[in-house]
């Protein structure tokens, strides 16, 4: 009826460290996540320090490299504004310097067109009702997506004009 989970099979450190530089080679990663998997694959904590200094010397792993990935590509494929980004960056523990390189990936006239289309697509889909509400409604999203309030309601007040 049940069925038991079996355990995973540990790794010796040079079998994680090669399957390491193979899913760093594939994919751009950060510390925290590569730490995480490390010791899902049942490796101490010595040896998890060891392999994060070598895929870091070995340029395996790169932080800023990494947050400038993650920021380009949330902003460009899912439409994320700066705040989200940066609340996911900080969640993965990366340094400030790196947040703030990541973040200058993102191109200002693009945020603001991209933030100017996700508002106009919103007071599209809510057109009925008074406009103070629906102009809410579009805030409301547009924040829940990670855009800055403020930057938000400027842009609602300068489609209004």
């Amino acid at each position: 009826m049940f069925e038991e989970k079996k355990p995973k099979k540990k790794l010796t450190p040079n079998q994680a460290l090669a399957k390491a530089q193979l899913s760093c080679a594939y994919q751009e990663r950060c510390q925290q996540e590569m730490r995480d998997k490390l010791y899902e694959w049942g490796l101490y904590s010595n040896d998890v320090e060891n392999i994060i200094a070598n895929l870091i010397s070995d340029n395996y792993l790169n932080e800023e490299r990494f947050a400038k990935a993650f920021a380009g590509g949330k902003f460009r494929i899912k439409k994320w504004g700066k705040v989200k980004i940066k609340i996911e960056l900080k969640k993965r523990k990366l340094s400030d310097y790196c947040i703030k390189k990541g973040l200058q990936e993102i191109d200002d006239k693009e945020y603001t067109k991209t933030l100017k289309d996700i508002i106009a697509k919103k007071l599209k889909e809510n057109s009925k009702g008074k406009q103070q509400i629906r102009n809410y409604k579009a805030a409301q999203y547009a924040m829940s997506r990670g855009y800055e309030g403020d930057l938000v309601w400027d842009m609602i007040k300068e489609m209004e004009s």
